[in-house]
């Protein structure tokens, strides 16, 4: 039997807790930085740029890519029951790697890859035509939709503003409604568990940064309540802020 390396000193230092997210960013050897995460008997270890395991497909820097690509050229391609496969593999490792760039707080690698996630999603709604294996996935938007939208906000905060963050997370929620609409279950929307976190994190900003109305929400309700001449001062306002 040929001899294999134990992976029992790493296991060691570094404990498997159950209540939390293990995950840390490290250099290896050949200078290049991976993400690791701590799991049950294990280690998992992810790429920081396209594939999170590194790999290629058919040529293309991932599923995506490829499936993108073919939708272009063939509008009428059928998924085989491999790519389908291939396509619930990359949607996990998309997974693992976004929660592992929210634990480490680098939130704008947590948007790209939702923003991959979520592209994915919709490519592979129009190239399969079965319902069930769409819905799915399709049942995981609003979780995903929730991380980016979470991350967005969080990455606003750091870098722009409260009221920027306040922005994301009104973007986020009136996407999430749109989904809620198009599946006809808009009476559980502001009852969801996942809308109602995001609400409490867009009023504890408010609250702790001082917030109040930000620009849009004055237009959306100067709008709603025809008051046009204040909406045209708002939107010259907003464009101006735009500009800088």
């Amino acid at each position: 039997m040929k001899k294999a390396t134990h992976l029992d000193e790493m296991l060691s230092k570094w404990s498997f807790d159950p209540q939390t997210l293990g995950v840390r960013l490290v250099k290896g050897k050949d200078g290049r930085d991976v993400l690791q995460m701590r799991v049950d008997m294990g280690i998992l270890q992810l790429e920081t740029t396209g594939r999170p395991d590194g790999e290629s497909y058919e040529g293309h820097e991932s599923v995506l890519e490829f499936l993108q690509e073919t939708l272009l050229l063939d509008p009428d391609h059928v998924l085989s029951e491999q790519q389908c496969m291939d396509i619930d593999r990359e949607f996990m490792q998309f997974y693992h790697r976004r929660i592992s760039w929210l634990r480490l707080q680098f939130y704008n690698r947590a948007v790209m890859d939702a923003d991959h996630t979520l592209r994915l999603m919709d490519v592979t709604e129009s190239l399969s035509g079965d319902e069930e294996w769409i819905g799915s996935h399709e049942q995981y938007r609003p979780f995903v939709l929730f991380h980016r939208t979470q991350a967005d906000a969080l990455g606003q905060l750091e870098e722009s503003s409260a009221e920027e963050a306040i922005q994301a997370i009104n973007r986020g929620l009136e996407t999430m409604r749109a989904f809620f609409e198009k599946h006809e279950a808009e009476d559980h929307f502001e009852s969801d568990e996942l809308v109602v976190r995001l609400v409490d994190l867009r009023e504890s900003l408010r609250n702790e940064y001082s917030v109040g109305q930000t620009l849009n929400e004055q237009l959306a309700d100067a709008v709603e309540r025809e008051q046009y001449e204040l909406a045209a001062r708002l939107r010259d306002e907003l464009s101006r802020r735009d500009i800088k």
